[in-house]
């Protein structure tokens, strides 16, 4: 540990030696300035202000004709002990959107695979969401959508509870992506019927990849029990039975039928 560097506080007192001294002619224009407002002189760095986590609800209060909005504050939790070179790091600024979003993707976990587009024109395609409604013109459906409307009408739905906005939020969802699952399927439909091709879907394609894997995974069973049998023949000096393979039978035709 070395020592305290308080260069930094001193600088109008060597300003004015300095003057004092000849070695500048004219004293500072912040000398003055910095008699009336010195630096601070705390050694001691404070920890890290926690940051809560505001939320706005919609009550109806008794005796009010309108619904009042309230600005709830959530109380700060204890912060877990730190090591001695992390204790001064900022913290972590959570929003109430936050837990939204762990609880929808933690439900839907397949919306994480789904192709998201994250390029924005200038930074502020936000402010021209309007939340009243799920659906967003030049914004694609996905589990953000349902979390800004849950916190929509939490926001603005007077007495909504979170369970509620998250069963509408998702009600409409649900809704919208059955429509899109109509059109895309009429669209193909459609396709099909003026000469197109689509070739085998995503499923077929699977299970055909787990049929040969399967098959390759019998093969060598077979051969695995096999070699166990042997050994254990090997030692008891009964002879293991002999299991065949299936092979696919390969029609002969041209030269090979022949011969």
């Amino acid at each position: 540990m070395g020592r305290y560097n308080l260069a930094a506080l001193r600088v109008r007192q060597t300003a004015l030696l300095q003057k004092s001294s000849g070695k500048i002619r004219k004293s500072p224009c912040w000398v003055d300035i910095v008699a009336d407002i010195p630096p601070a002189q705390i050694l001691i760095r404070n920890q890290t202000q926690q940051h809560p986590i505001v939320r706005q609800r919609v009550k109806i209060v008794a005796g009010k004709p309108q619904p009042q909005v309230i600005i709830e504050s959530q109380p700060n939790r204890p912060v877990k002990p730190k090591k001695t070179s992390r204790l001064f790091q900022p913290l972590e600024i959570h929003y109430e959107e936050d837990q939204l979003r762990k609880e929808f993707f933690r439900d839907h976990p397949w919306e994480l695979a789904r192709p998201r587009v994250v390029l924005e024109n200038d930074g502020k395609d936000h402010e021209r969401y309007n939340w009243s409604k799920l659906q967003q013109r030049g914004k694609r459906l996905d589990g953000e959508s349902v979390v800004q409307r849950q916190l929509y009408l939490l926001n603005n739905v007077p007495n909504m509870t979170k369970s509620a906005a998250y069963d509408i939020a998702r009600r409409e969802f649900y809704h919208l992506r059955l429509q899109e699952d109509i059109e895309r399927r009429v669209a193909q439909e459609e396709a099909k019927a003026t000469g197109a091709y689509f070739g085998p879907d995503m499923h077929t394609v699977g299970m055909e990849l787990e049929n040969q894997e399967f098959d390759r995974w019998k093969e060598w069973a077979i051969k695995e029990a096999q070699l166990q049998d042997q050994r254990a023949a090997a030692f008891t000096g009964v002879a293991a039975p002999v299991v065949m393979v299936e092979e696919e039978v390969v029609e002969e035709t041209g030269t090979e039928a022949m011969l």
